[in-house]
Formats: structure tokens, sequence, C-alpha cells
């Protein structure tokens, strides 16, 4: 019988074929990664401490980014007059880590093999979470690839220690990060209002050398200035919490909080820090789609990271 349709070449429409993030290869052998990003799913979301869901932020995420799939010729930007994610840049996505359900540490064993596997292919990590409890093994993974500083954008500052006998939730990745000496200080971002540190946390976090500031602060210092809260010379690594958003536009997530960033604030930083540091690894987590019925949170997740992929590699001089 024959064929798939149209004789003119494929269309490759947005609702058509396999989600894979932005329509871009998938390469299910993490022994042959050849790429200069690669995707990883990380659909866990065993360490949230109210409304789980975020295990299903990878599917919703990857099918929202199929709205994205520029093709060949990559998103040209008439603000920035520049053409971002041309076809020279190689973008893989490697599926997802396998999750054991109730496994916390099988599961986060299993995350950091897919984050090491892309490190080890001279590639640019980027996860897609599940709750922010992921980032503990995405930045274990980073051991023996040099200092790192991370940028955390989040409305909480996920700095417990232990809570109840727990060591490795959503509550707790930022304290784990100053647990390695090559994560060299940490900048929060956002940090609002009702958290779940408390105000011990803080100190301690501050102690640590933590730079932290509400939305109101950033505001008040505007984006240029607060790119230069960040170290110079600092390699980042970016983990961002999508509830650091007003849930006005990203409703879909375990822990909403209202006062967050607006879409332009966050972006406008992420593009001003990709022209001024080397960017080592990113995840972005705590979608949880089926608190938004209209696929917003999802859409503006990869949104984001599609124009801060295109905003590192045109640093780059792709």
């Amino acid at each position: 019988m024959a064929g798939h349709g149209y004789d003119g070449g494929r269309l490759d429409l947005p609702f058509v074929g396999i989600s894979t993030f932005g329509k871009r290869p998938y390469q299910p052998d993490w022994t042959a990664i050849e790429a200069e990003a690669a995707v990883l799913g990380a659909p866990f979301d065993f360490g949230t401490q109210w409304r789980p869901g975020a295990r299903f932020g990878p599917r919703a995420v990857r099918e929202a980014s199929t709205l994205f799939s520029f093709g060949h010729a990559g998103a040209y930007d008439h603000e920035d007059d520049a053409t971002y994610l041309p076809g020279s840049v190689r973008i893989v996505d490697l599926g997802d880590a396998d999750i054991v359900h109730t496994d916390t540490e099988q599961s986060h064993a299993n995350i950091e093999t897919g984050v090491r596997a892309i490190l080890g292919a001279g590639a640019l990590p980027v996860v897609i979470g599940g709750d922010h409890s992921v980032n503990i093994p995405c930045l274990r993974a980073f051991e023996g690839q040099g200092d790192i500083h991370v940028l955390q954008i989040d409305a909480h500052l996920d700095f417990v220690d232990e809570r109840h006998g727990v060591r490795h939730g959503h509550g707790n990745p930022m304290r784990r990060a100053t647990e390695h000496a090559y994560v060299t200080g940490l900048t929060q971002l956002g940090i609002r209002n009702v958290s779940s540190t408390a105000k011990e946390g803080y100190m301690a976090a501050r102690a640590m050398g933590s730079d932290i500031l509400s939305v109101r602060q950033c505001r008040a210092l505007g984006t240029a200035a607060l790119a230069t809260r960040i170290p110079k010379g600092a390699r980042l690594y970016l983990t961002i919490d999508i509830d650091a958003f007003c849930p006005s536009i990203a409703p879909g997530t375990g822990t909403p909080s209202h006062g967050g960033f607006l879409y332009y604030e966050v972006l406008e930083l992420l593009q001003q820090l990709a022209r001024e540091h080397e960017i080592v690894g990113i995840d972005l987590v705590e979608v949880a789609p089926d608190y938004d019925p209209t696929g917003s949170t999802a859409i503006l997740a990869a949104q984001l990271l599609l124009n801060l992929l295109g905003f590192i590699f045109h640093a780059k001089g792709h």
C-alpha cells in the first residue's frame, strides 16, 4: 500500500509523530551519544511533600516542545536579529532514566548514570524532572568535572538537612549540593513567602555562602545588576523549578506560590548569563501537568528550555 501521504515531502507537523524533545533524534544507546546537548527525562516524584504528579513532567514538556520544532533552519528572533538552534546544533533525546517505584536511591542512581553518560560524551546535560530531588543525582554526576556554581531559580530554598529522616526529598537538594567540594557556591533567586525551609535553614545557607534573593529583590536590582551577583568566570549549573514562576502563568506544579517571576524576567537573565558564563548543566523540575488543563505550564517550560539552549549555543558561535 502506498506511503504516508503528501508527495512534496514530510511536513512533520507538531501533532504528528513521536514527541521527542523539540522533535530531535531519539538516542536510546547511552554509550553512543554524539551531540552538543542531550535531553534526559527524570520522571521521579516520590520526593514530593504535598501534591505528586511531576513524574508526568518529562512527557508533557516533550509534547509541548513539538510546538517549537523549528526544523533545520532554526528559529529567527527579530528582536535579537539572530537565528537560534540552527541545524548545526546537534541535540538528542535519550529518553528517560529508569524509575524504580518507591525506591529513591536506585531511581536517583539511574538518573546519575544518565547524566554521567552525557558528560562523558562531552555534551550538555538537560534534565527534565520530576520533582526537585532529581537535582541531587544530577549534581553527583559532576564529580571530577571541575568546580561549578549552582544557580537556583525557585520559590523555595530547598535547604532542609533532614525532615522525618528524609535527606533526599525535594526539600533537600540545595543542602546536599553544598556537601560537594566542587560546588563552590549557590545563588538562589525567587525565594519567597511561605518556604519549605525554617529560619535556621536560611541562616545555614547564608553561613555556607549562599546568596538568597526574593522575586521583589530581583526586580529591584534589574537584570544587569542581578547578573553581577554571580561570581565572574564561574561555570554555572542551572536548576530551575517551575514554581519560581507566578502560578497565574504556571499553575501546573505541586507547590505553587503566588508572587513569582514572569517569563521575560527569567529569560532575559538567562540570556545574559549565557553570554557571560559557561553553562555546564541544566535541570528543569516540578512540572505537574495534571494541575494545568490548559497545558500552559508545560509550554512555558519547553519554550524556556529551547530559548535557553538557543542562547547557550549562539554564545558559542552556532
